[in-house]
């Protein structure tokens, strides 16, 4: 095996301070993140669907056959789901393992802290919602209802505001959570659109997204509006505009989360009374 020569190693470290000092100094330093991220989270976004397009044309058979709105649907969900992944794992670090928001020893309020960290993936969200609101209207209705661009709207407005004051991030990540079942329900479309809506894989798919609907977007709300009862006092002391959409965004969103939650189940019933049916035919038939 060869060696790399001692100059080469050189210059890759010193690209890679180089490197390390750009990000530090420039696209994490407080007065540029914000902008940068949400920058960086839109241009994600147009480089995950021109990937999503050229990776289905080749490796997907159903994708050619598809129409051009459906194309446009298929490659936008693949940036929801990237960004809720993203998201989701990133909103469960800061909710539950951080100790940004838990540890006492900090100074601060809880609902006033930060880290370039938290504010950057909130820019990063916020960029998404931009761009997917902004497809939406283009494309409207047919990538969503008046339901998707309010649930956008007041998320956007929510997380812009958490990102520029610093105020309320914890609560924040926690309605943010709910991201998590986003790549289940895009699964379920894409399971749909190939034709496998009969399969196994369809049936499984509609119980995890029950279930996760569940707990991300029901529990969950719950316990963040318990949350926010225990630590009231530190509510209170947020600007007004901070305090209202501490209550006032989750409320909509999870009169929101309960109506889908309701097509969910009358969705999951019929599909386990088709499964059902199919099964006592094939038995009558034997």
């Amino acid at each position: 095996m060869a060696t790399v020569p001692k100059q080469t190693t050189m210059a890759i470290k010193s690209y890679k301070n180089q490197a390390q000092m750009l990000v530090k100094n420039y696209l994490l330093a407080d007065p540029f993140a914000p902008y940068t991220s949400i920058l960086g989270g839109i241009l994600a976004c147009k480089v995950i669907y021109d990937l999503s397009d050229l990776i289905s044309r080749f490796y997907i058979k159903t994708y050619p056959s598809l129409t051009k709105i459906q194309r446009v649907d298929w490659n936008n969900r693949g940036i929801s789901t990237t960004h809720a992944i993203f998201v989701s794992a990133l909103s469960l670090y800061f909710v539950f393992w951080s100790d940004l928001f838990s540890d006492p020893h900090l100074t601060g309020l809880m609902v006033f802290r930060s880290s370039q960290l938290s504010t950057f993936g909130l820019g990063v969200s916020l960029g998404y919602f931009f761009s997917d609101l902004a497809m939406t209207l283009w494309q409207y209705p047919a990538l969503g209802g008046i339901e998707y661009v309010i649930h956008h709207l007041l998320s956007g407005t929510a997380v812009a505001y958490s990102m520029f004051t610093g105020e309320a991030q914890l609560y924040t990540y926690m309605v943010v959570i709910s991201e998590v079942t986003t790549p289940e329900i895009h699964l379920r479309w894409y399971l749909d659109t190939a034709g496998m809506k009969r399969s196994t894989a369809y049936l499984i798919n509609g119980v995890v997204i029950f279930i996760g609907w569940l707990i991300a977007r029901v529990l969950l709300f719950g316990y963040m509006f318990y949350h926010v009862y225990l630590h009231y006092d530190q509510v209170i002391k947020m600007h007004a505009f901070g305090f209202v959409l501490v209550f006032g965004v989750p409320s909509a969103l999870g009169i929101l989360n309960l109506i889908w939650f309701g097509k969910i189940i009358k969705g999951l019933a019929k599909t386990l009374a088709k499964r059902r049916s199919r099964t006592k035919e094939l038995d009558s038939e034997n």
